[in-house]
């Protein structure tokens, strides 16, 4: 009977396998602890409730698709993350700590573990690709030669090497997404938050935009929320997987065809509540009104 050690090895060939460690068993306490944990969180601004007793984890190499329509909690959920905002009560856990109350000075090495992608980029206009990705790790007083290293690495994955001198005004929108993510990646962080990385592209701008956070989770084991309105979206990332070929180029594969993903969920919230989590085939499947409203549109 094949494995899925076996299976694995097909899939991206014997060299490129001997990059993992496929000795880990998947019950490795430091698997077991999901990388994000909210626990029966409320938030109210003045006499508007926020976010309603919402609760959900994010496992290890797992990416949460976050839906809902304006003003009902996914970004707010996002700077909770963040300890940009505290909640009025429940628990908010990184990688198993309780961040809930801590202070401005606490949250530092926290967010040192979290890379963020902004919904427009986010870039300092009069600072050119190669000083955007590379601000983080200045800051950190880290040597040149390592930073020049590391930001071509960053923008070698997001295909913009050859950006690496341009200014952000010379480049397309697409292209500052993907200089936001190179700069998100710098340091190699295991949680990445994408705040509706794909809003004003074109489909294929934001198909490759998915693309970049498929190939995070499943050949960097990235866990990630991915917080989005656009169903397009949601297809991409529920029913594509990443895999390297025997030349070593990384190539998306159908689900269905050699695996079924487990590594993507999706959350609807609806006025601060969670009102759907579970997989895009029963997400397609439910019966809720307001589910399917959203799901066509409407």
């Amino acid at each position: 009977m094949q494995t899925l050690e076996d299976t694995f090895r097909e899939q991206i060939g014997e060299e490129e396998a001997e990059h993992f460690d496929l000795e880990v068993p998947i019950d490795e306490p430091d698997r077991i602890v999901p990388a994000i944990e909210f626990r029966d969180v409320f938030l109210s601004f003045d006499d508007r409730q926020i976010l309603n007793g919402v609760s959900f984890t994010v496992r290890r190499g797992e990416t949460k698709l976050i839906l809902g329509r304006s003003g009902g909690g996914k970004s707010t959920i996002i700077r909770l993350i963040l300890g940009l905002l505290k909640p009025d009560s429940g628990q908010i856990l990184i990688d198993g700590e309780d961040i809930t109350a801590n202070t401005e000075q606490d949250m530092m090495p926290v967010r040192q573990k979290i890379g963020m992608v902004f919904q427009e980029g986010a870039l300092f206009d009069s600072l050119s690709v190669y000083e955007n990705v590379a601000y983080r790790l200045r800051e950190q007083g880290v040597e040149e030669d390592e930073i020049e290293l590391e930001v071509r690495r960053m923008l070698q994955f997001v295909d913009l090497e050859d950006a690496i001198d341009k200014m952000p005004i010379e480049l397309s929108g697409g292209m500052r997404r993907r200089v936001g993510i190179a700069r998100a990646l710098i340091g190699d962080p295991q949680i990445v938050l994408f705040d509706e990385p794909t809003a004003g592209l074109d489909p294929p701008t934001a198909r490759t935009i998915c693309e970049l956070a498929i190939k995070l989770r499943d050949l960097q084991d990235v866990s990630s929320i991915f917080v989005t309105h656009e169903m397009n979206n949601v297809a991409y990332l529920s029913s594509e997987y990443a895999v390297v070929d025997e030349n070593g180029h990384v190539i998306f594969e159908k689900e269905g065809e050699k695996l079924c993903l487990i590594n993507t969920e999706v959350i609807m919230l609806r006025d601060g509540q969670i009102i759907f989590s579970g997989s895009d085939e029963q997400l397609q499947a439910t019966g809720d009104q307001y589910v399917q409203r959203f799901i066509n549109g409407k």
